[in-house]
């Protein structure tokens, strides 16, 4: 989950505890410190890791080179998406 929201990301929430449901490896990678709340720790509908970096292409690629996903999952943050 890549999400760059100034609200708490309920949403992105959600969607990592489905993941984890289903036995996915989740990485989060969100700059709002603001995802500690929920995505922090070990734990069902954790994130298994957590990457506090703005979301740029920059970035983005050091995570993607560094963790090797197998897929990216991208979120709109909030409720909206709900």
């Amino acid at each position: 989950s890549i999400g760059q929201a100034g609200e708490f990301d309920y949403s992105g929430s959600q969607a990592i505890k489905a993941l984890k449901e289903e036995g996915v490896k989740v990485i989060l990678m969100n700059p709002n410190i603001a995802s500690v709340q929920t995505n922090v720790g070990s734990g069902e509908g954790k994130a298994d890791q957590v990457f506090f970096l703005p979301v740029t292409p920059e970035y983005v690629e050091q995570v993607i080179k560094r963790e090797k996903p197998d897929g990216i999952l991208i979120s709109m943050g909030g409720q909206t998406a709900l």
